[in-house]
């Protein structure tokens, strides 16, 4: 991790107070907050919660709070944090985190919001993040098996924006790939062709040794089952990802 350097000390208060200057940005920050002893992300929950006990609720536990997110802090971890903290210091100095903690951490909440709205509008499961492809995609994607067997079936979701990279399905015979959307609003475009607007219910059929991508809308979550056809030999290729240039202009009415 990149060494945390300091300077507030010195802009605000570097002629008025040299001393408590060099202290808060050489000493607290240059070597208290880079000691290789804790991570910067545990530094960060202590901070937080050495604040808050300490009734410390202004703009000070505002930037910490700031900082912490920035360190990775996640919306669920802040919570658990404040909530632990709030037991031994005060419940009044709980809520008055909180409140802070809530506009720091507003985008994800709202976001979700938004997942949890998708995952209500259809019966499948969203399932767990898809790292294992991750490298293969452009933004989140998540992954629910849904069948085994020799026909797999798993249902994708895709954030909003999220696309996977150009790809083609191989097989010396048979094989290729069948989507059924079940939820949001999605893209298709097969290599050389304008890509195709996908709701609740369009079906796309991917024949094998066909370049394509697909995803989810600029502004909207979306969800389909990947159905693979099986085949012999069958093998998936990954190219190269979706540039802006396709993608960046479609519209939700399937327009460019």
């Amino acid at each position: 991790m990149r060494p945390i350097t300091q300077t507030a000390g010195r802009t605000s208060l570097g002629a008025f107070a040299p001393a408590f200057a060099h202290y808060n940005d050489d000493v607290l920050f240059g070597e208290n907050w880079n000691d290789p002893g804790m991570d910067h992300k545990q530094r960060c929950i202590v901070t937080v919660t050495a604040l808050m006990a300490s009734g410390v609720t202004d703009s000070s536990l505002a930037y910490h709070l700031e900082n912490a997110k920035k360190a990775g802090v996640t919306r669920a971890e802040i919570a658990a944090a404040i909530t632990h903290t709030a037991f031994y210091a005060g419940w009044p100095k709980g809520w008055a985190a909180f409140n802070l903690a809530k506009e720091v951490w507003a985008e994800e909440t709202a976001a979700e919001d938004a997942m949890a709205a998708h995952a209500a509008r259809m019966v499948f499961p969203i399932g767990a993040p898809n790292d294992a492809f991750a490298r293969c995609f452009t933004g989140r994607s998540y992954l629910a098996p849904v069948s085994a067997g020799p026909l797999g079936v798993h249902n994708v979701t895709f954030e909003p924006g999220c696309r996977n990279h150009w790809h083609i399905h191989h097989a010396d015979q048979g094989g290729g790939q069948l989507l059924i959307c079940v939820a949001g609003r999605g893209w298709y475009q097969a290599w050389g062709e304008e890509a195709r607007a996908l709701g609740p219910g369009d079906c796309v059929q991917i024949p094998a040794g066909v370049k394509h991508w697909h995803g989810a809308a600029a502004a909207s979550w979306f969800s389909h089952l990947a159905v693979e056809v099986p085949g012999v030999n069958g093998s998936t290729q990954w190219l190269e990802p979706v540039d802006e240039g396709p993608y960046g202009p479609l519209d939700e009415n399937g327009r460019k």
